[in-house]
């Protein structure tokens, strides 16, 4: 090992307090707690560790102090669906730019060996945010024993399970009841099929939402039951959303209206009946969740649920590192504003009842 080197390898905390003229304190912080000290300081404190050649050992440094410096994100899908829907893409730039003011990394958590449970138990993380889950699955018990710190998203409030969500309930009603009002009667509901921590549980986010459209369908004397009200389920992807619509077509029986649970599935039906040479919103309509980006550029624009998903990531994010520190004292469950967007890939059935 050469002279530069080995003077490098001596560099402690201590030369770079002695130079930059701040506290052994101060550095640890400018390391390891950014948010602890001002901007100023930090940049100074890290420009001198650089022009030393010093640079913390994350190992060393996550074994003192008992932390990873990361906090985990639980996919609510294989990476193969996750990576396909922008809603979820959203939600991890909301979580990593939280990450990135707190200097700690991401890591993005698939199922392991097929199994969430394990993919949990064998994570380096601090805490974890989820997608989705409801306090009965078998999942939030194996958190529970990890325990750490843990936020859902889209997933149903309890005492112990702190959550982000809109009121998807409502926001369900309001876009059945709009269709319904602009006349439809024939409705194809395409509902997401469920993950694998999502089996054997009745508390989801999905059923949130299916009481949504019961309630909004109530007044016009529907139900699931009736004749014309029918229900899909598929994954989260454009090509799934495209074989919804092939199967709607060959029934011989095409409803007037899908209404979706994702804009990703509403955009592969729509590919799908242009193909096949239906207009839509002339000869089919088809209505959305989410307010994704490619919402408002596909052609007919979507009528969908705005839900501020980076937004939400954010929120929970922050949460979680406030539970992390111990600070977090605020509600537990946060709902955040969501809206209904109106464009014109919903319009008045050809013939209605």
């Amino acid at each position: 090992m050469d002279e530069k080197n080995e003077q490098k390898k001596r560099i402690t905390i201590n030369d770079i307090a002695r130079i930059s003229g701040y506290s052994k304190t101060a550095v640890s912080f400018a390391f390891n707690d950014p948010s602890r000290i001002s901007v100023k300081a930090c940049q100074t404190i890290r420009k001198v560790a650089e022009d030393l050649g010093y640079y913390p050992d994350p190992l060393a440094r996550n074994f003192s102090l008992q932390r990873h410096g990361s906090i985990g994100f639980l996919l609510p899908q294989d990476i193969h669906y996750s990576f396909q829907n922008p809603y979820i893409m959203q939600v991890v730039e909301g979580i990593g730019s939280v990450c990135q003011k707190y200097g700690n990394t991401l890591t993005l958590i698939p199922p392991l060996n097929e199994s969430v449970v394990d993919a949990v138990r064998s994570a380096a993380v601090d805490g974890l945010i989820t997608q989705g889950m409801g306090v009965e699955m078998e999942i939030v018990d194996s958190i529970r024993k990890r325990k750490i710190p843990f936020v859902t998203i889209d997933g149903i409030p309890s005492p112990d399970m702190p959550s982000v969500n809109i009121d998807d309930r409502q926001a369900a009603f309001e876009i059945m009841d709009l269709v319904l009002a602009t006349g439809h009667r024939s409705i194809a509901i395409v509902g997401l099929s469920k993950v694998s921590y999502e089996k054997n549980t009745t508390d989801s986010i999905q059923n949130k939402r299916l009481e949504g459209y019961l309630a909004a369908m109530e007044p016009y004397g529907l139900d699931f039951s009736c004749s014309g009200i029918d229900t899909y389920t598929c994954e989260c992807t454009i090509d799934e959303g495209r074989q919804i619509a092939r199967l709607l077509i060959g029934s011989g029986n095409l409803p007037t209206c899908v209404v979706t649970m994702s804009d990703i599935v509403a955009i592969g039906c729509m590919l799908e009946f242009s193909d096949q040479g239906l207009r839509i919103p002339q000869d089919i309509s088809v209505v959305g969740f989410d307010n994704i980006q490619e919402a408002s550029f596909i052609i007919p624009a979507l009528t969908t649920i705005d839900q501020p998903a980076s937004e939400k990531g954010r929120r929970a994010a922050e949460m979680l590192f406030s539970m992390i520190k111990g600070t977090y004292a605020a509600e537990k469950h946060l709902f955040i504003p969501y809206r209904l967007v109106k464009r014109e890939s919903l319009g008045v059935p050809k013939e209605t009842p």
